[in-house]
């Protein structure tokens, strides 16, 4: 087995646990591959100074070879980096949550150690989640980086000082127009993300559709709005300024007004490994303190 190692940053009190997986693969004869960055970092320890493993840098060299998993050690920015160069590879990811909150990091470390050897043993369950595929009118540099989003895709005012008008169209048809400070545009991933805290609904992941949540919006009755994920999104951007911000997950660009927008379901998937079928709701009720007497 093969498997490819990613995240951003190591804390010091996670080394015992990222030397227990490490030693596991090792002893069951896995063939570990090392985010080159990451790389780095790990041999800036003195308990890795001597690591000595395979690195890869670009997608390219992912799909190009036999990987069964990617490890991803951090919270949901880590993974959500991380499909850049997962892509439509269709490798899972197995989330060690060693952050705080961990929607998509369904492991924390304490039980990714229980359950090391199930994984491997690949007696988990592989959960598909639907992306954002992103076109623009205008060719220019932001084509050039991963037009696709797990989480969301945010349209944003530029100047703090006005709001932006967002024309919004599904399947060629006027829906309204937002006068707002932006706009998510979210997936059921990216429900319990920013869209969440703009008011927007949680969505399951199983669930079929996509979610527009204006963001401060100055006309009245503008609400989160449900749409199926078989819709086409066509939005068309008016500001005072000539650009307005853009955002695709963590990566953020720029763009002119004159840019038109074309969203819709991406024709992949990126899949995540997780305990059961079942452990999204177990998730939520943990992550969102449901059910708790915060009263004391």
């Amino acid at each position: 087995m093969k498997i490819a190692v990613y995240g951003q940053k190591l804390c010091k009190k996670n080394i015992p646990y990222f030397n227990q997986f490490m030693g596991y693969a090792s002893s069951h004869s896995i063939e570990i591959h090392i985010e080159k960055s990451f790389f780095h970092i790990l041999s800036s320890f003195e308990e890795f100074k001597n690591l000595d493993f395979p690195v890869f840098s670009h997608y390219k060299e992912l799909i190009t070879q036999d990987f069964s998993l990617m490890f991803t050690f951090g919270g949901d920015g880590t993974i959500l980096s991380a499909i850049t160069l997962i892509r439509d590879s269709g490798i899972p990811i197995v989330g060690v949550n060693t952050g705080n909150l961990g929607f998509l990091a369904t492991f924390n470390k304490e039980v990714f150690v229980k359950k090391i050897d199930q994984i491997f043993n690949k007696k988990l369950h592989i959960m598909p989640r639907s992306l954002l595929s992103l076109e623009t009118s205008i060719m220019g540099h932001h084509n050039k980086f991963f037009n696709f989003a797990l989480n969301e895709i945010v349209i944003l005012r530029k100047e703090m000082v006005s709001m932006i008008t967002i024309d919004a169209y599904i399947d060629n048809e006027f829906l309204t127009s937002y006068w707002a400070d932006g706009l998510i545009i979210s997936t059921p991933t990216g429900s319990t993300g920013y869209s969440l805290s703009c008011g927007g609904p949680i969505i399951g992941p199983e669930n079929k559709n996509f979610v527009l949540t204006p963001i401060s919006p100055h006309n009245l009755f503008s609400r989160p709005l449900i749409i199926s994920d078989h819709q086409k999104v066509y939005l068309k951007i008016h500001s005072r300024v000539k650009s307005y911000s853009l955002s695709m997950d963590t990566r953020l660009t720029s763009l002119n007004q004159e840019n038109e927008l074309y969203i819709q379901k991406a024709p992949f998937y990126i899949y995540l490994l997780q305990e059961g079928k079942n452990t999204y709701y177990k998730t939520l009720r943990e992550k969102l303190l449901w059910g708790i007497d915060q009263r004391n």
